[in-house]
């Protein structure tokens, strides 16, 4: 999580009790299709329906999950248990299972979602365009159709391994906003759609500065700036025009939700859900909250997403990054403060992205005041398991482990062949025999 100038210290923060989530199934939930009218399993309510349910009912904020498929099996047998124990502890609205990178974990992504709706869960799941023609969609959608679940994720998706720039596949989709018009055209009001929201401008929307250049920023570019290695980057005013513009296009052509992407300044997130209304964006807008776990996945993910980090975050984290238990410690104090703070702007929710993990989850909460004495019954032991399938995280700069050592990535090429720098030796190590160490986050 993040960190500012504190507004209220950890110690005072008010213990604001948000009610353990109860689910009332609108009207317009229905039964699976026929063809598993044997299983007479319910179909998951559609989340746009539950959160106008409890808004008209006047209940408190929300908390939602969300994890990824891991590596190993393994990890997914741990992730099950981890699944279980959080949908107890915790009552999570709806609980989120990404889609890899290049749609490399298509087939174990939606296992899992049909998984989580089979054992409780409201399944939200991630579908992205990467990789995917239009068969594989359909496909896709009308197996969680059947199997009841009645949420997705609409996503263009990151590019596959090795590659830096996203490409079309023939036949398929170019973006998030051709996925959510051919969902609504082929399948009608069958599922409810979320999309991406990007506070600080889509990565790909974000132009690094020459130094002559960052004086002449406006007031709401500098708002929204990042500095990484000194470098100032920024979504630039019509830049960011067409951002919203776009994210208004995907809402009018049938999302019902918005999830956004991490940020680690919440004044971000204030102003940028004030433009969304101000661009006649009316749904409900979700924050996404990164936990920050670890120092290098909390560097490792500012530079990919080129993250606004507050010069008392950045200094915060630096003055720790030796010390992996106050860095934990750190997470679960600042995401208090930070959550509380989008609570009192009137945010529905606070969805977390777990990272497969639960400490600084529980911890946030209980100091929130929404569970008690949960972190004391954290359970990590299965960390090192929880490691993302598929290796389009494992990109140049990370440390691997093979039979001919441990070393840097220097290069991902397209067939997943690692260039590794192991010992001052360069040695080209095929898809399948490295192993990147530890999570990436």
């Amino acid at each position: 999580f993040f960190f500012l100038p504190s507004l209220f210290p950890p110690s005072s923060i008010p213990a604001l009790r948000i009610a353990p989530t109860s689910i009332t199934m609108p009207p317009s939930c229905d039964t699976v299709p026929e063809a598993d009218a044997a299983e007479t399993k319910m179909a998951d309510p559609k989340i746009v329906d539950i959160i106008k349910t409890r808004e008209g009912e006047g209940q408190e904020p929300f908390t939602s999950l969300e994890f990824f498929p891991p590596r190993t099996d393994e990890g997914v047998k741990n992730l099950y248990a981890r699944m279980e124990r959080m949908k107890e502890s915790t009552s999570p609205l709806f609980t989120d299972i990404t889609w890899g990178a290049g749609g490399s974990t298509a087939d174990l992504s939606l296992d899992l979602a049909l998984h989580m709706h089979n054992n409780g869960h409201v399944a939200n799941m991630h579908l992205t365009c990467t990789n995917m023609d239009e068969s594989i969609i359909r496909d896709a959608l009308q197996k969680c159709l059947d199997g009841g679940i009645r949420n997705i994720v609409a996503l263009r998706g990151d590019p596959p391994e090795g590659q830096d720039e996203w490409k079309a596949t023939e036949g398929g989709f170019s973006c998030a906003l051709d996925l959510v018009r051919y969902m609504r055209a082929e399948f009608g009001d069958a599922f409810g759609i979320a999309v991406a929201g990007y506070p600080e401008g889509h990565p790909n929307a974000i132009t690094d500065l020459k130094p002559e250049e960052v004086e002449g920023m406006t007031d709401s570019e500098k708002k929204r700036c990042s500095v990484i290695n000194g470098v100032t980057a920024v979504c630039r005013d019509e830049d960011y025009k067409k951002e919203m513009d776009y994210l208004k296009e995907k809402v009018d052509a049938g999302a019902d939700v918005i999830i956004t992407q991490m940020f680690f300044d919440p004044d971000v997130f204030i102003n940028w859900v004030k433009d969304c209304r101000a661009w006649g964006i009316d749904c409900p807008i979700i924050p996404g909250l990164m936990c920050i776990n670890a120092y290098a996945g909390f560097k490792k993910m500012v530079g990919f997403c080129k993250s606004r980090v507050p010069p008392s975050l950045e200094e915060k984290m630096e003055s720790m990054k030796d010390d992996k238990d106050a860095v934990k410690q750190f997470g679960i104090e600042y995401g208090a403060e930070v959550c509380q703070k989008l609570l009192d702007a009137g945010a529905c929710g606070l969805h977390f992205y777990t990272l497969n993990l639960e400490k600084v989850v529980y911890g946030t909460l209980d100091k929130l005041g929404i569970s008690s004495g949960l972190l004391e019954q954290s359970n990590e032991k299965d960390a090192a398991s929880m490691v993302a399938k598929g290796s389009a995280w494992c990109k140049k700069g990370d440390t691997v482990k093979s039979s001919a050592g441990e070393g840097t990535v220097v290069e991902i090429k397209a067939n997943g062949t690692a260039i590794v720098d192991i010992g001052g030796e360069t040695h080209e190590l095929a898809k399948g025999s490295y192993e990147k160490l530890g999570n990436a986050v």
